[in-house]
């Protein structure tokens, strides 16, 4: 009959239903968190090029986008038995039974594949490292399982961001983007090791590894003071190498302000913060060195 779908639904039920799984998995990866590693990607760019082409911006966009969202596709896949089992993640789409992981799967999918075709329109360089960083990528929820130095894994993988906006508009790599991917890798463990204090019981009763489980909250917490001041001092160098202006040291001022409100949020007997220290501070921490770069070098 005109206007019924073969399968008894009314005309463009499938399109509503797709982009209602849709919300539902941005929801689940927690897409707006893209930001923390998007504006160290600009960093990349603008301190490689001074003048970078549209296009080339565009395609840096589109492939972090993509290689974050199958990043966090897979942990939501490889740990939903884990997140099941954990009070604070049960909720999460799969645990919850609001997506199954074979949706999940089909997204993370469409997902690597607009990655890997943002990649190929970049360089040969950056398309033949699109594969290796995915496996870095969807490779941490596995060392977990293993071993505390996951913080570490989860910095780098994190910390490839600037030196992809690097190789996105140079078809090379240099000294400042090993210098940025450093001060990200070490800024995004410091604030893993806060973020994993909250799940230290669980982990002790799981098997899962990390410092705050495998040693104690207070060592967790101070290790993560110690991996930002080795950021700051890595920030510091990028200043140094790449000429910047006054207005970039005035940045990082603010940004060792705000890293140091963010300690300030949390202590081994009071976590009732964590919300603000993880997801505030770091979204303006990422922000601020981004304008700080960006005026550093334009003005």
């Amino acid at each position: 009959m005109e206007g019924i779908r073969s399968d008894g639904g009314p005309p463009g039920a499938l399109p509503a239903r797709l982009l209602g799984r849709a919300r539902v998995f941005l929801d689940a990866i927690k897409f707006e968190h893209t930001l923390f590693a998007l504006p160290f990607a600009y960093m990349g760019v603008v301190l490689a090029d001074r003048s970078p082409a549209a296009t080339d911006i565009l395609w840096i966009t589109v492939a972090m986008a993509g290689a974050r969202t199958v990043a966090m596709g897979a942990n939501r896949i490889i740990d939903r038995y884990q997140d099941a089992a954990n009070p604070r993640t049960a909720t999460r789409p799969i645990p919850a039974g609001r997506m199954s992981a074979r949706e999940m799967t089909l997204f993370t999918a469409i997902a690597a594949a607009v990655f890997f075709g943002a990649a190929a329109q970049l360089n040969s360089l950056a398309l033949a490292l699109a594969l290796p960083v995915l496996a870095v990528l969807v490779s941490y929820p596995y060392l977990k399982r293993y071993s505390w130095l996951c913080h570490f894994y989860l910095g780098f993988a994190d910390g490839i961001a600037p030196a992809g906006g690097w190789v996105g508009v140079t078809g090379s790599l240099d000294w400042p983007p090993v210098l940025l991917l450093v001060a990200v890798a070490v800024w995004v463990a410091g604030f893993d090791l806060i973020y994993a204090c909250q799940d230290v019981d669980f982990d002790r009763r799981t098997g899962v590894h990390s410092v705050p489980a495998d040693f104690s909250i207070a060592t967790a917490l101070n290790l993560s003071s110690l991996l930002h001041v080795v950021m700051m001092a890595c920030l510091v160098a990028v200043g140094f190498v790449e000429s910047l202006g006054p207005l970039y040291w005035a940045g990082l001022v603010v940004v060792a302000g705000l890293a140091a409100y963010e300690h300030g949020l949390v202590r081994p007997d009071d976590l009732s913060r964590m919300n603000a220290a993880f997801f505030n501070m770091n979204s303006y921490i990422a922000i601020t060195m981004l304008l700080a770069t960006l005026a550093g070098v334009y003005v």
